[in-house]
């Protein structure tokens, strides 16, 4: 039997589409002959003219030229940069509808990457926010210069020209008030700024992170050499215009690099850290820490994770991917042994240090990473009852899902920033464990991502 041929689109091609989707990128995607195409800012159920702007084998990308026909949940976007920027994907689609989309994204991954029958899943309804703004508590603005002023902001969509953003939507006006003030002071100062170009030049990045619930501010200055001149009259500076700044530390990045931070932090001012609080925990940030971007709506993610692990006091729980310890100390009040871990040395330090403030005593920290340590915990006869895992993006180390389905905890918590990730670890640790709910959460409003928490059970 011949094979169906596919009509390639061709480059500039102008065509009518039929939008059925959002991708996990936010573009909208059609089908074009049997072929996918994908098309940012198209919703789905819209009617559009689009152009090709690049043919891949597998698929091809267009912009529209022109919408026949609008989705119910367009709106017009509020951010003035919207278009350039790229630090958000869904600014043009009602927040009831992102709530909407997210949902299907769990669902399209689901279906992609598992064998489980996705209609019998129970992938409940989103939890959104009551205000989608301003929650952002951390900012990493690159810097540049153009025409002798200096500018802060992202790198456009899919280029290296810098958006120069003043006043995020997305970020919380604190951390947006400091790096327009740390900027003018660069600019008094008249401090070298770092050229990627030319690779010459000193402050290459101004991070501020917020703690939401203290008001306390930290400022970090990546810098291209350890030398960072005017370095008193900088912090002089900072000190007198932002006095809610409690923290100003500069790290050193020489590398050419995609990365923000480098290995070495120096402390400059005030103390190494600033405090955040969550629920009835308080936190120490340091400079490199990971710590959750949106403070609200991780009340909500840790609860939901809570409910999840649904303890008696009588488990031993192992929070995987630990950081600074938040989702093991979260849950400890109803767990009777908390072990964590994490590859970064700060983390387990700081998460030491946080079990140690709220008088947690059955709660232990190690450096190393899960598929190391958990086996060696079993091999000494401590096996968990619950493991709660939050991995990278790229989703859980395949040895560690071999390491789960050996030890075989009777529950494992699955937190995942990524669907498709999800779903392709979900399909290997479904052959010992049964999916009992999946719950998409929305971490980060005006953006594709989504936060999923899944509650997996041993079968019998």
């Amino acid at each position: 039997m011949q094979k169906e041929q596919i009509t390639k689109v061709q480059q500039g091609q102008t065509f009518p589409l039929t939008i059925k989707r959002l991708g996990i990128n936010g573009e909208g995607v059609g089908y074009f002959k049997k072929q996918v195409v994908f098309v940012p800012g198209a919703l789905p159920g819209e009617e559009v003219v689009v152009e090709a702007t690049k043919v891949q084998p597998k698929y091809a990308e267009a912009r529209i030229k022109k919408i026949r026909k609008k989705s119910e949940y367009r709106i017009e976007p509020q951010c003035p940069v919207y278009q350039e920027c790229g630090g958000c994907q869904l600014q043009h689609l009602s927040y009831d509808g992102q709530l909407k989309e997210k949902r299907d994204i769990v669902i399209q991954s689901f279906e992609r990457h598992t064998k489980l029958p996705t209609e019998q899943l129970d992938i409940r309804e989103t939890i959104g926010m009551e205000d989608p703004w301003n929650y952002r508590n951390k900012s990493q603005f690159q810097v540049g210069q153009k025409d002798g002023k200096i500018l802060a902001g992202l790198y456009g969509m899919n280029s290296h020209h810098l958006i120069n953003i003043d006043q995020c939507m997305v970020q919380h006006p604190k951390t947006n008030k400091a790096v327009g003030t740390v900027k003018k002071i660069l600019q008094k100062l008249q401090i070298p700024i770092y050229n990627e170009k030319t690779r010459k030049g000193i402050v290459r990045t101004i991070v501020a992170r917020v703690g939401v619930g203290t008001g306390e501010l930290q400022i970090v200055l990546i810098t291209a050499k350890r030398e960072l001149p005017k370095k008193e009259q900088l912090v002089e500076e900072v000190r007198k215009r932002l006095p809610e700044v409690k923290s100003i530390m500069q790290n050193i990045n020489g590398q050419k690099t995609s990365l923000i931070f480098g290995e070495e932090t120096v402390h400059l001012a005030g103390k190494d850290f600033i405090q955040e609080t969550l629920g009835d925990l308080s936190f120490e940030l340091s400079a490199r820490t990971f710590f959750q971007l949106n403070p609200e709506q991780t009340v909500k993610l840790y609860n939901e994770v809570k409910k999840a692990a649904n303890l008696t006091g009588k488990e031993k729980v192992v929070d995987a991917y630990c950081g600074v310890g938040t989702i093991g100390l979260w849950v400890a009040d109803q767990a009777v042994e908390v072990r964590g871990m994490d590859v970064i040395k700060e983390s387990i330090q700081d998460a030491k240090k946080n079990a140690n403030r709220h008088g947690i005593k059955h709660a232990k920290y190690v450096i190393g990473k899960a598929e190391v340590v958990l086996p060696k915990w079993a091999k000494e006869g401590w096996v968990p009852d619950v493991v709660i895992v939050d991995p990278p993006r790229t989703g859980m180390d395949e040895q560690l899902l071999n390491t789960l389905l050996k030890v075989k905890p009777k529950k494992i918590v699955y937190v995942s920033c990524n669907p498709s990730t999800l779903a392709k670890d979900i399909s290997v640790l479904s052959k010992k464990y049964k999916v009992e709910y999946i719950q998409p959460l929305d971490m980060f409003p005006q953006t594709s991502n989504v936060e999923v928490v899944t509650k997996l059970e041993l079968k019998v």
